[in-house]
């Protein structure tokens, strides 16, 4: 690995990524990940990242366990060699892999990211998988039924050697062969049942003997009883491992076909391992996406070093290449100076490798040609200090090899030399590095450092945040004011006599002491300032919230409102309705009797019934559809302006419109006309109408007065209709509006009419068509055809 990448840590993030994965080339392909150079393939590689993270989240993580590099075996195969029971199982772990990978990602097909294409090369081979399972128990054991020639050379097998084992029973339990018998049990020699038999007795078991123990004392015999049983087993075993040869050249030929697919399959199948891989170190580090750059601008929100336990880490923010180029960090030792560049180097090369960082949303990161780490002091994590010799070795190359897109990261720049010639050397290498185009973050010490980078454009001051009350850094870094050594500071906080501590004092220059106490007011000022911006912030958020508060509470009254006026505009209808289907009724019931010539007095008691009836039910319709009722409900109104002459007010307590004809008198009585009628009322008891209200209302009353007789009488002499529409009726509303709907269809002689009940969910067509297969005035339904309606009508024809 590139040493500077290594001086970064770099080695560390990928040993991180490597624990991720499942299988040995996805681990290879963590260990050698570098970073991009340009800005396309690092967003590529990013995006990939970012989608595998998206659909963790979603859907969990796919399963990559047994995940096998079986490429040469297959080409192996596929050049007709036999594979063994155990590279054949590899074979079926790594399809079975590769399926259960295709079918996690069907399960979220519907979701297009970049990582679509890698799942959709890989190709499922269940038959084959699941032969291979059937046929192979183990590495060294093969199915019974893997062949049904197998499985009956087996059962030949068991039959033998239980009829063996009986003989060879019968023998050991006899009292005949019970002196001669070293053990009473059965055993095996060279593949051949045999029984252990006394040395000496040898010659009272007729047989052949096929071992002898390490002693001498035992003699295995095979008593000639079984001989042709042992001879017909061996050549059962030799037919068995025919078969079994047999079996595995035709599985071996079977995935040799699949050399090609299974090939691609799996290095796709190592990929999407790599890739998930970088998604769960994301996960790891919560880390976010950042917006990436190819301008050299670096603004990282509340970073994080990645190795550090991420319950000490301090997050910061780091800013370089928009305002600045230079980045000056100074601070005493310990502060964090070093792990704020290399936060920056090692958050560089991770985002230009596709990972996610540890930063905030919204962080942006620039791509660099190359990144240079000149870093070496007892805080590196894997280094331990350079000598000036070293650092201005690598110094060297790094000026050598800069360009305009390049990321030089330098600790303790000048260090190691004499102070006035160590900054001086440092601040042109400064200058030299930024002439070349160069981003720049270094740490120092020097002084001169300080002012250079007060009186340089696009040279930007920092330092490490420390507390001298607690002799402990924050680790936060603050860019725009230079950092102070604090050394006299510490050194009387740790016990320094406070006469030495003065005496050094003395001994600084004064302008360096001016300088330095340039910095603490610098500092004191910034510390202000910033409690106020916490203060400032904490206001502003709480009034957020309680802007969002009183949004809420306001979209709630106003939900609450229209569910009001839904409810009120629904009850209002079902009225309506109800109140033309009585009235209907009643208006049919004048018409059999006038047809049926009833005498005189029933038909005048029905018709002043239905007179009374609509009467009642045109004062409700007035007072639900009429908008002045809620008008004259506002006890606190108070009249927009003065009347005058032919304004249009609404009584409040009649809930009528009327016309303003004469001014307030002295009783502060107005003379309003409500059609022929002319009144006198209080001012408080009138409500202006003006523009849309006025409208609204005028015509909600005209409609409300002229609605019953409109809507009724003219039932008695309309055109005969031959469709009836009940949408948006209740069954328990249209069941009896059909029925007088057909009634008059009766009356009239219309042989085929239309039911209009819309398709919905079924509800009311279903009732409907419960209904006509019930009534015997009806011959025959249907639902409607293309032209008629379809599923939205039913077609009736009378008898």
């Amino acid at each position: 690995m590139d040493k500077h990448l290594q001086a970064l840590d770099f080695n560390s993030i990928l040993e991180r990524l490597a624990a991720q994965t499942s299988c040995p080339d996805a681990f290879d392909m963590a260990m050698n990940l570098a970073p991009c150079k340009d800005l396309a393939s690092a967003q590529k590689l990013l995006s990939e990242t970012v989608d595998a993270y998206v659909l963790l989240a979603k859907f969990g993580g796919p399963s990559f366990g047994g995940l096998k590099n079986v490429n040469n075996l297959l080409h192996i195969a596929s050049s007709g060699s036999i594979l063994s029971m155990k590279d054949l199982l590899d074979c079926a772990s790594t399809f079975r892999t590769i399926r259960s990978l295709r079918e996690w990602y069907n399960q979220c097909e519907s979701v297009e990211t970049a990582l679509n294409r890698y799942f959709n090369t890989l190709i499922p081979h269940r038959s084959v998988e699941d032969r291979i399972y059937e046929c192979i128990l183990s590495e060294e054991e093969m199915a019974d039924n893997a062949s049904p020639e197998l499985a009956d050379i087996r059962k030949a097998l068991h039959r033998q050697e239980n009829k063996i084992r009986e003989q060879l029973d019968h023998i050991i339990h006899s009292g005949h062969y019970a002196t001669a018998l070293q053990d009473a049990i059965i055993t095996m020699r060279n593949g051949r049942y045999v029984v252990p038999v006394k040395r000496e007795h040898k010659g009272e078991v007729a047989g052949v003997v096929q071992d002898t123990s390490d002693s001498g004392a035992t003699v295995f015999i095979e008593p000639m009883s079984v001989v042709d049983a042992n001879n017909e087993i061996r050549v059962l075993q030799s037919k068995e491992r025919d078969e079994i040869e047999r079996i595995l050249a035709e599985l071996s030929s079977m995935v040799g076909d699949l050399y090609e697919e299974a090939k691609r399959s799996y290095e796709a199948a190592v990929l999407l391992n790599f890739i998930f891989a970088k998604a769960n170190l994301a996960y790891d580090m919560k880390a976010s996406e950042p917006i990436l750059n190819d301008e050299g601008i670096i603004e990282l929100k509340k970073a994080r070093h990645p190795l550090i336990d991420p319950k000490k880490v301090v997050a910061t923010d780091i800013r370089l290449g928009e305002d600045f180029d230079t980045l000056v960090i100074t601070g005493p030792n310990t502060g964090g100076k070093t792990v704020s560049i290399k936060t920056v180097g090692l958050l560089s090369v991770m985002a230009a490798s596709g990972l996610m960082i540890p930063t905030a949303d919204n962080s942006r990161m620039a791509i660099f040609n190359n990144v240079f780490a000149d870093i070496g002091d007892d805080q590196s994590i894997e280094q331990s200090l350079s000598t000036f010799s070293a650092h201005m070795t690598n110094i060297v190359d790094i000026i050598k090899r800069a360009d305009g897109n390049t990321l030089a990261l330098i600790d303790e720049l000048g260090a190691g030399t004499d102070p006035i010639e160590g900054a001086a050397l440092a601040i042109s290498v400064l200058e030299h590095l930024s002439q070349k185009g160069a981003k720049i973050a270094a740490t120092t010490h020097y002084a001169e450092l300080k002012a250079y980078a007060l009186d340089t454009p696009r040279v930007e001051n920092a330092c490490c945040e420390f507390d001298v009350d607690t002799l402990s850094p924050t680790y936060r870094l603050l860019i725009g004011a230079p950092g102070r050594s604090n050394a006299f500071a510490i050194s009387e906080r740790l016990g320094m006599p406070t006469e030495v501590v003065e005496h050094a004092r003395e001994l600084v220059s004064s302008e360096n002491t001016k300088f330095e106490d340039v910095i603490e007011k610098l500092e004191s000022s910034r510390a202000a300032m910033e409690s106020e911006h916490e203060r400032a912030s904490e206001l502003s958020a709480k009034a957020q919230e309680e802007k969002e508060k009183a949004e809420e509470l306001r979209n709630s009254v106003e939900r609450l409102k229209n569910e009001e006026i839904e409810k009120a505009r629904s009850e209002a209808m079902k009225i309506v309705e109800a109140a033309k289907r009585e009235a209907a009724y009643f208006l049919d019931d004048l018409d059999k009797l006038k047809k049926e010539q009833k005498n005189a007095k029933d038909l005048s008691q029905l018709s002043a019934d239905a007179k009374a009836t609509i009467k009642k039910h045109q004062g409700t319709l007035d007072d639900i559809t009429n908008p002045i009722v809620a008008l004259a409900q506002d006890d606190d109104y108070e009249l927009p302006r003065d009347l005058v002459i032919g304004d249009t007010v609404v009584i409040a307590d009649l809930g009528t419109t009327a016309t303003v004809t004469a001014l307030p008198d002295k009783k502060g009585l107005v003379e309003v006309t409500a059609g022929i009628i002319k009144s006198k009322t209080p001012l408080s008891n009138l409500r202006l109408l003006e523009g849309k209200m006025k409208k609204e209302a005028t015509k909600g009353q005209r409609s409300a007065n002229r609605s019953t007789s409109k809507n009724f009488t003219s039932k008695l002499d309309m055109k005969v209709e031959t469709s009836v529409d009940l949408r948006g009726m209740a069954s328990d509303e249209a069941i009896p509006a059909l029925e007088m709907f057909l009634d008059l269809q009766l009356r009239s002689g219309i042989d085929t009419f239309t039911v209009i009940h819309g398709k919905g969910t079924g509800v009311l067509r279903k009732a409907v068509q419960k209904y006509l297969s019930k009534n015997s005035h009806v011959k025959e339904y249907r639902l409607g055809v293309y032209g008629e309606g379809e599923d939205g009508v039913t077609i009736v024809t009378l008898k």
